[in-house]
């Protein structure tokens, strides 16, 4: 057994722990990360990266074919392996020695293995041949551990050994039938892309589609989904489930029908990567989400931080990274005797987690949300006015589809005068989140927006829309 000193001790290294670990350095902290898989984690191989590989060209097709002129120039239909030859590529092919490169660059030092707390800014390294190398860190350790998918526990499902999504991005068999469990963002975009690549699809939600979002977001996916042939099935619970003689799955539903497809893939949600990390020798219950404030310190800790989807605030990559930048500066603080600035909106502080979370789920068609919707605007007893328009009739949406679909709301806090929350669907409108997303964090009053010229013909005219519908407000 060998070991080793740092300032601070990383384990986990996806995005969100390659950010905490490059701004630590950055700061002048010596740093070592711990990786049991690949450095990238779950984001660069089994999620977003593939994920958006395995859905670019269908969506790529369906708008060339909504397009008079362009639609005469596409004759095929996708090409199978040429989707997955590109999805090898975002991946590299789950090799990361580019993403080592990356650590060595950035002077982080990597250690491989499995990683336990086993004290007080401690941690074991256990590799692949049993060696075991203590790391001490002088000041901070950081759990980037992410999450995982949730097996539930309906009778027999464990036992047809179903995919998650790690299984169906990494796909090298399409199958020709598959059955989805779940209704959210995971299972709405693997539903697309398997539509996409020829299988026949059922998807079984237990309640509506992307039920934290706006309702006509589910409602437009489920009927894009079922035009496209898919079997959409709302309000309905998995009973059971068995393999067959001829080797197909076959699920029981609460309605009393039966479902078999080749595959199933169970999407119902994340569960935190913390069951074997030593949380039992600080204090803490293994398996559980980490409660941290918003410094991502976990609470009744000075050492210990808990920062991406572990902590359970946001289960998005981007927002984890945010929360990583926040934290790896605030160790430095803390670690050198700066300035903490943990104010509401500071520089060591994720605030934008509690009501400014932006997020794209790529179905056909895209959904774009940040902030409230009606119902959790109401339900935190806001005074709100509901801006709704219908994306077709912009403009930009005639000159880039022949049949464009699309339908946008923007929620104004009245007693404000701003925007608060803001959902779009339709083609390409995961472009127009980021300017929702500024004047959300920037808390832009509407009368300034008015100043905020989109340009013409593009689907940002819906910017303009809103604040006619609103009316214009007094200075």
């Amino acid at each position: 057994m060998s070991e080793r000193t740092y300032d601070l001790v990383v384990i986990g290294a996806g995005p969100v722990g390659e950010n905490v670990a490059d701004r630590a350095v950055q700061g002048g902290l010596s740093v070592a990360i711990v990786e049991s898989e690949l450095v990238g984690g779950e984001c660069s191989y089994w999620a977003c990266m593939p994920s958006k590989g395995l859905l670019r060209a269908g969506a790529a097709i369906r708008a060339a074919k909504a397009v008079d002129g362009a639609k005469q120039a596409v004759t095929g239909e996708i090409d199978v392996a040429g989707v997955l030859r590109r999805r090898d590529t975002l991946t590299s092919d789950w090799n990361d020695a580019s993403q080592v490169e990356w650590l060595q660059g950035a002077g982080v030092d990597l250690v491989r293995g499995h990683g336990r707390l086993t004290g007080e800014k401690r941690v074991s390294v256990t590799d692949a041949d049993g060696a075991v190398t203590t790391l001490i860190a002088r000041h901070a350790v950081a759990v980037c551990t992410g999450s995982a998918a949730l097996l539930p526990g309906v009778p027999g499902l464990a036992d047809v050994s179903p995919w998650t999504s790690r299984e169906a991005t990494a796909v090298h068999e399409v199958p020709g039938s598959l059955a989805i469990v779940g209704g959210g963002v995971v299972a709405a975009e693997m539903a697309t892309a398997f539509v996409d690549l020829g299988s026949d699809v059922t998807l079984i939600a237990r309640s509506r589609l992307l039920g934290p979002m706006e309702p006509f977001a589910g409602d437009l996916v489920g009927q894009s989904l079922t035009d496209r042939g898919a079997r959409v099935l709302l309000h309905t619970d998995l009973v059971s489930a068995r393999r067959v003689d001829d080797g197909q799955v076959e699920l029981e539903l609460s309605n009393g029908t039966h479902v078999r497809a080749d595959e199933v893939l169970v999407a119902t949600g994340r569960v935190p990567r913390t069951e074997d990390l030593g949380l039992d020798a600080v204090g803490l219950e293994p398996g559980s989400w980490l409660d941290v404030d918003d410094t991502m310190l976990v609470r009744g800790s000075d050492w210990l931080y808990a920062v991406g989807d572990v902590n359970h605030r946001a289960l998005l990559t981007h927002q984890g990274k945010y929360q990583a930048r926040a934290a790896g500066d605030v160790i430095v603080a803390r670690a050198t005797g700066g300035t903490v600035d943990d104010a509401p909106w500071g520089a060591h502080v994720a605030t934008a987690d509690h009501a400014a979370v932006p997020q794209v789920t790529f179905t056909d068609p895209e959904v774009a949300s940040i902030g409230e919707t009606e119902a959790s605007a109401h339900a935190a007893g806001r005074s709100i006015r509901v801006l709704d328009y219908d994306l077709s009739a912009i403009a930009g949406a005639s000159t880039r589809s022949d049949a464009y679909t699309g339908q946008a709301r923007a929620i104004v806090d009245e007693d404000r005068g701003v925007l608060i929350g803001a959902t779009f669907v339709g083609a390409d409108v995961g472009e127009l989140l980021h300017a929702a997303t500024i004047a959300v964090v920037g808390e832009v009053p509407l009368a300034r927006l008015w100043h905020a010229v989109p340009s013409y013909p593009t689907l940002s005219e819906i910017w303009l829309r809103f604040l006619e519908t609103y009316g214009r407000p007094t200075t």
